[in-house]
């Protein structure tokens, strides 16, 4: 049997075998939830987001939005605004309300995008090359408080991001990229060895999303599954374990937006 076989076994729901028994997830357990999302480092800057606002969108027409939008991988070179980079995170992972949740979920949030369980695993990085107002370098999406949380710089960004795309460059090229990590303990101290392709699936909801805010605002994008896990977790810091990449969208101006 060929290895890639082996996997296809993730795909597919095990709910309602033995194998699954949510009595023992560490939820009914009474095990302390996670953190919904990751603290500001002590001292970082914060950078407070216009609020979302559909006076940005040069496409209001949800119709339109679906029929036009398609993967775009070539970008003018002109930076992104402020308000479109907030209405594009709020479009992908804002947050309605916070409320406690029954059976001991603890504080979950309620978001644009679904989410298996209200778990949201979540985090949006933010490769920055080119928004106006912004340094270069590597931030975070603070869902909660809707603002921006500068990380660090970083040098030669732009050879890095393609670099970690295996070469694709217009990764590099783009105003910014999306960099969404996923934190699996959200979903496994729920659902357990089932949360992970549940995971995978809220990845698609959120870029899905990203695609629509893009076309609205007259802006491209393209999902990216294809890159290198230890250079992209390398580029943002992260521990490749408790948290590590799983999806990235390049985001620009577009010659027909």
């Amino acid at each position: 049997m060929r290895e890639w076989i082996k996997n296809r076994e993730m795909m597919k729901s095990h709910f309602d075998s033995s194998a699954f028994a949510e009595e023992d997830s560490d939820q009914t357990r009474g095990v302390e939830p996670p953190q919904i999302e990751i603290e500001s480092p002590a001292g970082a800057e914060v950078i407070a987001l216009p609020e979302p606002d559909t006076a940005t969108l040069t496409e209001p027409g949800i119709s339109r939005c679906i029929l036009g939008r398609k993967s775009r991988r070539k970008y003018t070179g002109k930076s992104l605004s402020l308000k479109e980079l907030s209405y594009m995170l709020w479009a992908t992972q804002g947050v309605k309300k916070t409320i406690s949740a029954y059976r001991n979920t603890g504080r979950v949030t309620l978001r644009i995008v679904p989410s298996a369980g209200a778990r949201h695993p979540f985090e949006t990085y933010l490769a920055v090359n080119n928004i106006a107002g912004l340094k270069p370098g590597v931030y975070r999406y603070s869902a909660l408080n809707h603002n921006l949380v500068s990380l660090f710089p970083v040098t030669d960004l732009q050879e890095k991001l393609t670099a970690a795309a295996v070469g694709q460059s217009f990764t590099g090229d783009a105003p910014v990229v999306f960099l969404w990590a996923c934190k699996p303990y959200l979903g496994e101290w729920r659902y357990k060895g089932e949360s992970h392709k549940a995971m995978l699936l809220d990845a698609g909801h959120v870029c899905q999303n990203l695609y629509l805010a893009a076309e609205s605002l007259g802006l491209g994008t393209v999902a990216i599954a294809a890159y290198s896990q230890e250079k992209v977790d390398e580029l943002l810091k992260l521990d490749g374990n408790d948290e590590f990449v799983v999806y990235l969208a390049p985001v620009g101006k577009v010659e027909n937006g």
